[in-house]
């Protein structure tokens, strides 16, 4: 399975695709049924930009699901965010400071407490936690914004192997022991 509607059973009537369908060359597409095309035919709708239809932007979006066809990279995301998320829910075991590790497959966020009983958030843990771990080799914040620093988001690549996971736990796990050793 590639998106989360076919994981959750549910038929979109219209599908936007983007970033990652051109990795790297900015693709994107708009899917939708029969019934609606026809309508917005019907009705006039016209939409188009610089490069619709672009046979070099729809040639590497082909190749881009030839190679996760090929490679099965869904079932290595499956596996692998499998093996990230128990990782760090056996970390939230040894660390109170971890309140929560949610997300699927290979997008998994970790959420920062000061308190795991309140949930009161820990952003200057979060933001500490990010700068070691960029420090020791780790960046592994998606996203940092003011505010947002207590849960850190992980994205991983598809394409990253179990030992470079497990490099990824044991950094992370390391950043922890050093900046919450006091809080014990």
């Amino acid at each position: 399975m590639w998106c989360a509607f076919e994981r959750d059973g549910i038929t979109p009537d219209i599908l936007t695709l983007s970033k990652t369908l051109g990795a790297g060359l900015p693709v994107a597409a708009v899917v939708t049924t029969g019934d609606i095309g026809r309508m917005a035919r019907e009705r006039g709708f016209l939409f188009f930009t610089t490069h619709v239809s672009d046979p070099l932007a729809a040639s590497v979006g082909l190749t881009v699901i030839d190679v996760l066809q090929r490679e099965q990279l869904d079932i290595r995301a499956a596996q692998n965010g499998a093996l990230l998320s128990d990782g760090l829910r056996r970390l939230a075991e040894r660390y109170p400071v971890i309140g929560d590790v949610r997300g699927r497959g290979m997008l998994v966020g970790v959420e920062f407490v000061s308190d795991r009983t309140t949930k009161h958030s820990a952003e200057r843990l979060g933001t500490e936690i990010t700068a070691r771990c960029l420090q020791l080799g780790l960046h592994m914040n998606i996203v940092q914004l003011p505010g947002l620093s207590s849960i850190i988001r992980m994205a991983p690549p598809l394409t990253a192997t179990a030992d470079e996971l497990q490099l990824g736990l044991e950094i992370f796990d390391q950043a922890l022991g050093e900046l919450t050793a006091d809080l014990s």
